[in-house]
């Protein structure tokens, strides 16, 4: 069996580290190559936190965003977007593929979309396609 890649995910502690743990609690399975770290909000995520985790390794980022529940900001999906943008514009210059870095907003009570997310985005770093 191949390794499975490397992804790392850059949670909130407030919004989808509840849904994470919860697929934890609830034994929902996704690759245990899936590496999560807290973060307070997702538009505090710096673009060098990104490319630092892909010289380190990781395959692929995903970033857990706040979306429209974020206690800090009422913008916070826009400005994590703009993270995402700029980050995909620096892997593009270092001729890295842009769809290795994924976000999508996980609520307090999306264990089984974190856990598509995290299956269907492995698969793709797997097969190549990213």
């Amino acid at each position: 069996m191949a390794k499975q890649p490397a992804i790392l995910v850059f949670s909130t502690e407030k919004i989808s580290d509840p849904a994470i743990d919860m697929a934890g609690l609830m034994k929902m399975h996704y690759p245990p190559s899936v590496y999560v770290m807290t973060v307070p909000c997702s538009s505090a995520i710096k673009p060098r936190w990104i490319m630092h985790a892909f010289r380190k390794g990781f395959r692929g980022v995903f970033i857990a965003a706040d979306g429209t529940d974020c206690p800090y900001s009422d913008r916070c999906t826009e400005l994590t977007g703009n993270i995402v943008a700029r980050t995909q514009e620096m892997m593009k210059q270092k001729g890295m593929d842009p769809a290795r870095l994924r976000m999508a907003a996980i609520c307090s009570v999306c264990s089984e979309p974190f856990v598509r997310h995290m299956k269907t985005f492995t698969e793709k770093l797997s097969e190549g396609e990213v």
